[in-house]
């Protein structure tokens, strides 16, 4: 019987299941293909749109060489490893059970042998070129270094070998190494698998061939180890490992010269590889192997153990002496320490009459408006649309007003899409309709109106004030810290506008607008669509008809992540701030160069030094976690945050790293003498580079190499007294004037305790720091005293009260307590705002607003008391200035900037008049006792469980509350400071009795 034909001929099927196969993996392939390179030609547009394309392309090239230099030594040395060991194989095997054990790998190798012996190289070669091209860095700075023109102490070379030289050498050296073993590996598997070698009961059978092939592999290996023993007596001079960093006694007396020992002894065994190869003696070179093992075990580690434990450790503080002083002397210099200036600070602890009369500027300048607490403010005050926001903290700069320099706390209006309605989110709205924020909004930093609000310099839309109006300055906000994603912008002229400007008023209607600038590559072509809806991942950017043929797409919004792209050399400082200058709102941001191969300098994790409570909290961010032990703030940048446009200023233009970048980059920065007049009087000193340095020099500020031994004079950063974490204190911004100064000067600020170790800080005052951060006001002119460090030494027996101390008398002290403590109990929370330290009336003066911040989604903090402590006297008022005066026997001597509040202007030094004092207390007093009344009895209404009666006695409670503030402010300063031998110092009768 015969079988039907088919009616597919024999085979057609399988032949087309075969092709399916190969055909969706060149699809695959074509796919990721075409994505990888939208990614890549997506960002050549943007890198040509910014004028940095020089960067993208250097950076690159330089990936790309190291890539291929990297993959073929290790393709060439490994492939020839394979087939060197392949074609020397033997004809027969000497033992045919192995034989045929061999034949049947062999046999089933045979088939994909070719792929093997090319795709094994291969891969091995992406690893190593991969890992090759991450180290670009190191090997630019290698070919383009720069001579620091310092030596170091120990071999006399110059600094500039240990940052940009010997990083590389070790980076060639450890990847040679790498490629040896790995080589060798590959040569010993094949000549195990095609017979040269065999394990064998007499021992082990290996060919000639296979012991030259061996012999040269191992010579090689021990030449490289020897020259990596060789550097690293170089590399003991960024040893971080022991109590100081450095090479110390047994490093310079044993490590080093058993490392040079050792280097010549791999030099020597290699040689005996090489003989042995020519003669086929092997006992020789097995000797020299086993010997060099031991001289490694025995004068690698043992002898400078044995060096440390009984000649080191007894005398440690006399033979360390030396190698400390280098450890002091090169750490100062890496970080900047080496120029501070140090004056001891007789603080005194008591407070006179008129004391502050030398410090009047100061005084008057002194800032009460916490950046992290007005937000919230701002934004109900002045966002006006949902669909605007603030940032958490704001941010505190200087400007010129009625020709005074006046410290204000600044923040520009960014859009916030999530601010719009659910049923208005949609991707036209989000990417073409908002597109942009609108508005500096500035208020001033030692002022505030009657009713607690900031008292406002710049504010409203459309904007106005004394930083300008819509027709002087650019308000549009199109790059910021909260930017979107990205959005599409452009039109062609005449066309219709389709972006969402601004509100035309603050009850209703709005303004259109169109981008007119060059923000962005342009996305008006149909491929260039393609390109960025692969990038985005959005087909409503390839279809939508808010894409035209003039549009941009703006993206890589956050100035930060701008800066850091277009110089990848930079660290770049956790606070980018505005500045409103030449006619723009333009972001400011600091660049660090930084190294972790400075020798004899200390290391330290950036994150570390750089957390805080502003970072904890969300606020700002930390640097990365990485270890550097050298830091210099050598850029400082621009974004316009209407176009975007990044300029880059040589900041240190003496700092050596940053010269080698200059000639990799040759034309993206330029010099700080081009920096416009107004930039520079926006320039601040950086937070994190300041927060690094006041770390280092919590230890490093002793310089006697017996005391830093001992470590009995080591210093703290406080903890922030206002949160309840154990975070340290941020630096704090504010103009004063120091000891040795003739006039204020805008300044970056810390303090410090003595050590905390184990959770147990004596929180007494040490030292105060500040950073000189007036840059001047010259066009690229910058002032000799900026960046200037100044260290305040308070003597110990001074016992001058720490910021936890002075905190801790806030919240103990019985009026204050009652006061804030009745504020709680309505409807409002206390805030304390930043406590501020500095250095007046021969002393240490410390500040702190305090705010009140009703419940509610609508509710802001509004400025309502002030607290100022001098010693163990604390002053509590509704302004500072009458705190002031409360503190200092009824008369500080200089007038705060808040004087005039809620009262007519007295001359400085006058108490005001008392007039119905009598009547205001006798009104306070009542007051507060229908305040504890109405609490009273809402407690006993609330355990009844009679929330009706609960809510009235509230109601009453509110009611009482206002009459107590109204009587507290008729009573002016009419409270007088107690005297100076109270122990309590609390004002007596005071505001908040």
């Amino acid at each position: 019987m015969s079988r039907p034909a088919s009616p597919t001929p024999p085979g057609k099927l399988q032949t087309r299941r075969g092709a399916l196969t190969p055909t969706l993996i060149v699809v695959a392939l074509v796919v990721v293909g075409f994505i990888f390179f939208a990614n890549v030609w997506t960002d050549v547009l943007w890198y040509q749109q910014l004028g940095y394309f020089q960067v993208f392309l250097t950076e690159n090239l330089a990936r790309i060489a190291i890539f291929a230099a990297g993959f073929l030594l290790m393709f060439a040395a490994v492939f020839y490893a394979i087939r060197i060991a392949y074609h020397v194989r033997p004809v027969y095997a000497p033992d045919s059970e192995i034989r045929d054990n061999l034949n049947r790998y062999q046999a089933q190798l045979e088939p994909v042998r070719r792929v093997v012996m090319i795709g094994l190289p291969v891969l091995f070669g992406l690893f190593a070129g991969s890992a090759a091209s991450s180290q670009w860095q190191k090997v630019m700075l290698f070919f383009n270094q720069e001579s620091f023109g310092q030596k170091d102490p120990e071999f006399g070379l110059d600094i500039g070998f240990y940052l940009m030289t010997l990083p590389f050498l070790g980076f060639v050296t450890g990847f040679l190494i790498s490629v040896a073993i790995v080589a060798g590996i590959a040569g010993i598997l094949t000549h195990y698998l095609y017979g040269s070698i065999r394990i064998m009961e007499r021992g082990i059978f290996t060919s000639r061939a296979a012991q030259i092939h061996l012999a040269v592999t191992g010579a090689s290996f021990l030449i490289l180890l020897g020259i990596n023993f060789w550097l690293d007596r170089y590399s003991a001079l960024q040893n971080s490992g022991g109590r100081w960093a450095g090479a110390l006694y047994t490093d310079v007396n044993a490590v080093i010269p058993t490392k040079a020992i050792l280097a010549v002894a791999a030099a020597l065994v290699a040689i005996l590889f090489i003989i042995a190869a020519v003669i086929g003696k092997w006992r020789l070179p097995v000797i020299g192997t086993a010997m060099l093992v031991i001289t490694s075990i025995l004068a690698g580690g043992v002898y400078p153990w044995v060096i440390q434990q009984f000649q080191v450790r007894p005398s440690e503080q006399t033979l360390e002496r030396k190698y400390i002083e280098r450890n002091i002397g090169m750490t100062r210099a890496a970080y900047g320490l080496d120029q501070v200036k140090v004056e001891r600070y007789n603080a005194t602890t008591t407070t006179t009459a008129g004391a502050l009369a030398p410090d009047a500027q100061t005084t008057a300048n002194i800032r009460l408006l916490d950046p992290n607490l007005i937000s919230d403010a701002f934004s109900q005050l002045e966002q006006f649309r949902p669909y605007y926001q603030f940032p958490k903290a704001l941010n505190v700069d200087r400007y010129m007003v009625d020709g005074k320099m006046q410290d204000t706390v600044i923040a520009v209006r960014e859009l916030n899409p999530d601010g719009l309605a659910a049923d208005q989110q949609s991707w036209l709205n989000r990417h073409v309709v908002y597109t942009h924020g609108y508005g500096v909004v500035a208020a001033k930093g030692n002022k505030f109106t009657v009713d607690g609000k900031p008292e406002f310099l710049q504010s409203g839309i459309p904007s106005t004030g004394v930083l300008g109006t819509d027709a002087t300055y650019e308000p549009r906000i199109y790059f910021g810290e909260d930017s979107p994603e990205y959005s599409i912008v452009g039109a062609p002229e005449g066309a219709p506008h389709r972006e969402q400007d601004r509100p035309a008023s603050k009850e209703g209607g709005e303004t259109q607008y169109t981008f007119t600038g060059n923000g962005g590559p342009n996305v008006g072509s149909f491929f260039n669509k393609v390109l960025y809806s692969i990038k985005f991942q959005s087909s409503d950017l390839l279809l939508s008809d808010g894409v035209n043929d003039a549009s941009q797409i703006l993206y890589e919004r956050n100035p930060r992540e701008r800066v850091q792209k277009v110089a990848p050399y930079l660290t770049v400082d956790g606070n980018a701030y505005p500045a409103v200058v030449d006619g723009r709102v333009k972001w400011i941001v600091d660049g660090y160069t930084t190294s972790q191969y400075y020798p004899y300098s200390q290391q330290e994790q950036l994150s570390d030094a750089t957390t805080d409570s502003q970072t904890t909290a969300g606020r700002n961010v930390a640097l990365p976690n990485s270890s550097v032990n050298y830091i210099r703030n050598s850029v400082k940048a621009t974004v316009d945050a209407y176009d975007g446009s990044v300029t880059l200023y040589a900041w240190d233009d003496q700092d050596p790293l940053l010269k080698a970048w200059q000639k990799v980059f040759p034309s993206t920065l330029k010099p700080y003498s081009e920096m416009s007049a107004a930039v520079m009087s926006h320039v601040r000193y950086p937070e994190d580079l300041f927060k690094v340095q006041r770390e280092l020099l919590g230890r490093y500020h002793v310089t006697d190499p017996v005391s830093f031994y001992k470590n009995d004079d080591a210093w703290s950063v406080p903890n922030d007294p206002t949160v309840s974490q154990e975070v340290k204190q941020p630096p704090f911004y504010m103009s004063l004037q120091m000891p040795d100064q003739k006039a204020p000067a805008f300044q970056l600020t810390s303090s410090y305790i003595p050590q905390v170790v184990n959770n147990n800080a004596r929180n007494v005052l040490y030292g105060f720091l500040a950073a000189d951060s007036d840059a001047g006001s010259k066009k690229g002119v910058k002032s000799e005293n900026y960046g200037q460090l100044r260290l305040l030494q308070v003597p110990p027996e001074a016992q001058v009260p720490g910021p936890g101390q002075a905190q801790n008398k806030f919240n103990s002290d019985p009026a204050v307590s009652q006061a804030l403590n009745l504020l709680r109990q309505g409807a409002s929370d206390v805030l304390n705002g930043n406590l501020l330290t500095l250095p007046a009336a021969r002393g240490m003066l410390y500040i702190q607003p305090v705010y009140l911040k009703s419940t509610g989604e609508t509710s802001y903090p509004t400025l309502q008391r002030v607290l100022v402590a001098f010693g163990d006297k604390i002053g509590f008022a509704p302004t500072l200035d009458e705190a002031l005066n409360q503190l200092f026997g009824g008369r500080s001597g200089a007038q705060a900037g808040d004087a005039t509040n809620g009262k007519t202007p007295t001359s400085p030094g006058k108490t005001p008049p008392s007039t119905g004092s009598a009547d205001a207390k006798a009104a306070l007093k009542a007051a507060l006792d229908e305040a504890n009344a109405a609490i009273k009895a809402g407690q006993e209404a609330l355990a009844k469980g009679d929330f009706a009666a609960y809510g009235e006695q509230q109601k009453k409670l509110s009611d009482a509350l206002k009459k107590a503030l109204d009587a507290e402010g008729r009573l002016g300063s009419t409270g007088t400071a107690s005297s100076p031998t109270s122990p309590s110092a609390t004002p007596t009768p005071s505001p908040s009795s």
